[in-house]
């Protein structure tokens, strides 16, 4: 087998902090991956800024310039972490054979690679890369994932527990997953669903380097959502499921009210009137949520904007809509 091409796919926002410190590290990887003849002489670090308002895409153009196993590409806006994964990705694929994504952060144990290279070359087009252990998480952060993943699994989506971003993908892969056009991209659920060979590489995940995490709450929550509509129309079957209960109890209701009347038995009450209009307002209110989430998503979908555009890179300036 000839050598890969491997690119290292890194998105960025904001992060001039940390890169002074990682850059080193994922270039040291890259060359001796090379050395130790594993790899292409033509394999690249490709960095993907995603709009940032620091001096992110300086510290880029500068790796460029001091060695060519440097690239970068920065987006017109800030579109968000899995856009820019997806931007980098969909570049790399024209000259590369392996793609890698990794964030930039330090988290990830970039002594992974070697695996996730070796993985390929015995056969799997995908190699995840999965936490062993969430010690460096809060407690809260933990349980919440954990919740995710099971909520995921009830809702029949097909994830990898523990895996986040951090993964290898081959050409033909690449090549597959170019023809998904949702823009609403949830690519922790949307790779597993193109099959091929895979593999999984466990590795243990570190504290940030530098910087604080652009991953706050309210981040993560609507990936989630994302993750949900994006994956399982579960969610509107147990709103039928919920309104056909709620149509069974009314119907209950109904028979014991007219029982009532029949048998000189009524007696005027706010209680149970009042619960009765609570929980039917609850479940229309809860009912027209989950489809308008639905809704506005295929809203998104219908205008068919572009996923992500480049504005600038440090070999060629020039805009193109992808």
């Amino acid at each position: 087998m000839d050598l890969p091409i491997l690119y290292l796919v890194i998105p960025c926002y904001n992060e001039a902090k940390v890169l002074p410190q990682t850059h080193p590290l994922f270039l040291n990887k890259i060359r001796n991956l090379i050395q130790a003849a594993k790899i292409s002489p033509l394999s690249q670090i490709m960095y993907v800024d995603d709009g940032s308002k620091d001096k992110t895409w300086d510290l880029i153009e500068g790796f460029s310039m001091e060695n060519h196993h440097t690239q970068g590409i920065s987006q017109s806006r800030n579109r968000g972490h899995q856009n820019a994964i997806f931007a980098g990705m969909m570049e790399a694929r024209k000259q590369a054979d392996i793609v890698i994504t990794i964030d930039c952060d330090g988290q990830d144990d970039i002594n992974c690679i070697d695996q996730m290279v070796a993985a390929y070359q015995n056969g799997s087009d995908i190699v995840y890369g999965v936490r062993s252990n969430r010690k460096s998480d809060t407690w809260f952060k933990r349980s919440s994932a954990q919740l995710f993943y099971k909520l995921m699994a009830f809702l029949g989506a097909d994830t990898i527990y523990n895996h986040a971003d951090y993964r290898l993908l081959s050409k033909r892969v690449l090549n597959e997953l170019s023809n998904y056009k949702e823009v609403n991209l949830y690519l922790r659920g949307l790779i597993p669903l193109i099959g091929f060979n895979y593999s999984v590489v466990e590795y243990e995940r570190y504290e940030r380097m530098e910087g604080e995490s652009h991953y706050p709450l309210s981040k993560m929550l609507t990936l989630a959502f994302d993750g949900i509509t994006s994956l399982s129309i579960k969610p509107i079957r147990l709103v039928t499921l919920m309104g056909a209960f709620a149509t069974l109890l009314s119907l209950l209701l109904i028979i014991w009210v007219f029982y009532g009347y029949w048998t000189d038995n009524t007696v005027a009450g706010w209680a149970s009137t009042y619960i009765v209009v609570c929980f039917m307002g609850g479940i229309q209110l809860l009912s027209i949520g989950v489809i308008g989430e639905y809704i506005g998503k295929i809203y998104l979908e219908v205008k068919a904007r572009p996923k992500y555009i480049i504005a600038k890179r440090t070999q060629k300036e020039e805009i193109e809509k992808h």
